[in-house]
């Protein structure tokens, strides 16, 4: 038997994922009632149950980070320290990675995340400041004029109604939008209406970013762990889009920037060596050379490569069935893969074909059949906000040559990505294309009209091309911060979100508490704004300063290690140090 209740609380966040965690711990700190809700039931959303290693900028371990977002790296890095029988080596690296991946300084097991991320909230729900609610989804909204009172979610034991005086969305797909009737767009913009120079002609609702069902594996030769085969495994193993080199089950696929296509072999060399530009160390989740010997019997990858990219169909602007039957496509797809890799997949010395030993790893993702609680998705309903970030304030190439990323007075907070769009249901191909490095403008996380509700995460006023360089980790984790602090400092001074931006006293006080009481980073260095990467045809080149760096292969980056701390301005250059990998293909 189900039973329905009600909630009251100060500030309600739809969703778990980075996002909605960092705004109801930055609620809860700054003295408020929160109530966080998730539909799965792990908090932590493309960094847990999305089973996504952090795709972060190059700049990721200096003190530009913020310092929330810094806390739960350090968190999840300690968690390896006190958990886990590191070699003493490892555990004396200040930046550990545990898997030694190449797509990130910080890559881990999505339960190190969620072990992070309770002990974060643990107080706060001790002090009965902040109530989750997991496995809760969004079924009705309940409107008042340009306001939100309540909202009604269903969960395990019936429907919960819950009324608070704000209201954040910080949901994967904005899916208390529609439910609201708050204006929002989906799928891309056309270029008759935002100017942008990558953008299609003419806008196209379902031109929506491919999402992927990523999974975990390890790998024990001499064993076989063949999967059944999947339902659609022929169809996956000859089908061709008209912009991709051949069948997805293939080792080929092609470089997002030049779209030339390109190889990766499963294994370079020795799977257990620190470092291979192959898909196996691509995203290593756990390196077993850095922990005691005889701990594990393999080091565990985690696939989230193009190769399982679902574009056929879109999750959004669509009919309830045709998204059952791409979220089932996409399934099918990962599992396609796999088995492709156990069975058929040539090995890179053409010694063989298969590696029935490779072993899905569901209990790694938290799951009985092996893959993530949740597709990765990358685009999500966008709001319609008081300011829309476009192509033209951040893209290298649409920017005065050497002018650097636009800079915006309402900054709360500042992130780096590339525009990183991923193939579409539309039948386009990769648009990776050079971004400055940016700030986010709180214009941003305002709607044009209801006057209580903030986006939190992917759902802010951004277009589908610049959603592809604010939507990665560490610049959820800073829209959520955000949001989440301006729904108090609202709530404490009796003021809503759009009077705060364009008051310029009250503006200047909110900005403080994020960076005098949060400790949050505004704006870059100059020569950070102005950063950019050239590429030619031997390779990467990295100019940032007086001083450019050769790097071979891949996309890399430099890791700068001890420059001063910037907050609202000032600081000087930083110097420009040894390259190391950055992240790529998020």
């Amino acid at each position: 038997m189900t039973t329905a209740r009600e909630l009251s609380t100060d500030i309600l966040v739809i969703g778990g994922g980075i996002g909605g965690v960092a705004a109801a711990l930055t609620a809860a700190r700054l003295g408020r009632r929160v109530v966080l809700t998730e539909p799965t039931d792990w908090l932590g959303g493309q960094l847990t149950s999305q089973a996504v290693p952090p795709d972060e900028n190059r700049w990721i371990d200096t003190p530009h980070t913020a310092v929330g977002y810094a806390r739960l790296r350090a968190g999840i890095r300690d968690y390896y320290r006190r958990a886990y029988p590191l070699t003493p080596e490892a555990a004396a690296d200040p930046r550990l990675n545990p898997g030694l991946g190449y797509v990130s300084r910080l890559c881990h097991e999505p339960r190190a995340a969620v072990a992070a991320i309770d002990e974060l909230l643990a107080p706060w729900q001790s002090s009965d400041r902040l109530t989750v609610l997991t496995e809760h989804e969004p079924v009705a909204a309940h409107t008042d004029g340009d306001r939100i009172d309540a909202v009604t979610l269903l969960g395990p034991t019936g429907n919960v109604k819950i009324t608070a005086t704000y209201v954040l969305d910080a949901s994967e797909l904005g899916d208390l939008l529609p439910l609201a009737g708050v204006e929002h767009v989906i799928g891309a913009e056309g270029q008759d209406t935002t100017g942008e120079p990558h953008a299609p002609a003419t806008a196209d609702p379902l031109d929506q970013q491919a999402i992927s069902w990523c999974f975990a594996m390890d790998h024990h030769p001499g064993e076989d762990h063949t999967i059944n085969k999947p339902a659609g495994y022929d169809h996956w193993r000859t089908a061709v889009a008209p912009f991709w080199p051949g069948p997805q089950l293939s080792w080929t696929d092609v470089d997002p920037i030049t779209l030339e296509p390109r190889d990766r072999p499963l294994f370079i060399g020795e799977p257990g060596s620190a470092h291979a530009f192959d898909l196996w160390h691509y995203r290593r989740i756990l390196a077993r050379r850095q922990f005691a010997p005889g701990a594990f019997d393999s080091d565990i990858t985690l696939v989230n490569w193009p190769h399982v990219d679902y574009w056929d169909a879109p999750l959004l602007g669509v009919d309830d069935a045709t998204r059952a039957d791409a979220l089932a496509g996409a399934r099918d797809l990962s599992l396609s893969f796999l088995h492709w890799m156990q069975t058929e997949a040539p090995h890179s010395d053409d010694d063989g074909h298969g590696y029935p030993g490779l072993r899905l790893r569901g209990d790694v993702t938290g799951t009985l059949d092996g893959l993530a609680k949740a597709p990765y998705i990358r685009e999500s309903r966008r709001i319609q906000a008081e300011f829309t970030v476009l192509e033209q304030h951040v893209g290298v190439d649409a920017r005065p040559a050497g002018a650097g990323s636009e800079i915006f007075a309402d900054s709360i907070g500042i992130g780096h990505y590339r525009i990183d769009l991923h193939p579409s249901t539309a039948g386009r191909t990769y648009v990776d294309i050079e971004s400055y490095p940016f700030q986010i403008p709180l214009g941003a996380l305002i709607p044009v009209r209801v006057d209580n509700l903030l986006a939190a995460a992917k759902t802010i006023g951004t277009t589908h091309i610049t959603n592809g360089c604010y939507r990665l980790h560490p610049v959820e984790w800073s829209i959520g911060e955000a949001a989440g602090a301006l729904a108090a400092y609202c709530l404490d001074h009796g003021v809503p979100p759009r009077k705060v931006r364009n008051d310029h006293t009250l503006l200047a006080d909110y900005r403080r508490l994020l960076t005098d009481t949060l400790g949050v980073t505004l704006a870059w260095p100059e020569e950070i704004r102005t950063f950019r990467a050239v590429r030619d045809e031997s390779g990467p080149t990295w100019a940032g300063s007086e001083r450019q760096q050769r790097c071979a292969g891949g996309r890399t980056a430099f890791a700068p290690e001890s420059w001063p701390t910037l907050r609202q301005g000032g600081g000087s250059p930083p110097r420009l140090r040894r390259p190391v990998p950055e992240v790529g293909d998020g």
